[in-house]
């Protein structure tokens, strides 16, 4: 019987706005930002690092509350200002050891197809742009800042237990 693509998963890297967020950013009036975090992505990551799954960030921007968020959650890969993904893809696979078909990427925009080449499952959110949904590999159900990471930490950690989902 063939494994299933999510059971071979080592590493997990996600996109941060409108991944992790719902894609607003707020700015006051000193140009201080904020962003919303789901608790429910945060808690499928924390379980994802307990069952030895290493999850990173690979963001096009920089931002404090990233690196806040990086660290609330134990990610200890956090790759800011990011003009190719692919390339970050590539030094997380050599640094970490983990082979193309072991990564999942999780993205919703433009830059992040290029993230998409270097890893084995391109997963989009259910809100991600049509070129991107239609070069993933899976389609969350949930919208982006909306639960849709904790869905594929879900689809992860089942298949490395013999569940489906």
């Amino acid at each position: 019987m063939p494994t299933s693509p999510w059971s071979r998963i080592r590493l997990l890297a996600l996109d941060v706005d409108g991944v992790l967020t719902d894609g607003r950013i707020t700015v006051d009036a000193r140009g201080r930002e904020t962003k919303s975090f789901h608790a429910h992505d945060g808690q499928g990551i924390v379980l994802l690092g307990e069952a030895g799954v290493r999850v990173a960030i690979v963001s096009g921007r920089k931002s404090g509350a990233n690196s806040w968020r990086a660290r609330d959650l134990g990610i200890r890969d956090i790759i800011q200002n990011c003009p190719d993904k692919a390339v970050a893809m590539r030094a997380l696979s050599r640094k970490h050891g983990v082979m193309r078909d072991s990564i999942c990427f999780v993205g919703d925009d433009l830059p992040d197809l290029a993230a998409f080449s270097a890893a084995g499952l391109p997963v989009a959110v259910a809100n991600a742009r049509p070129e991107v949904r239609r070069a993933a590999r899976y389609v969350t159900r949930a919208p982006g800042g909306h639960g849709a990471v904790r869905e594929v930490c879900d689809r992860i950690l089942a298949a490395r237990h013999g569940r489906r989902n």
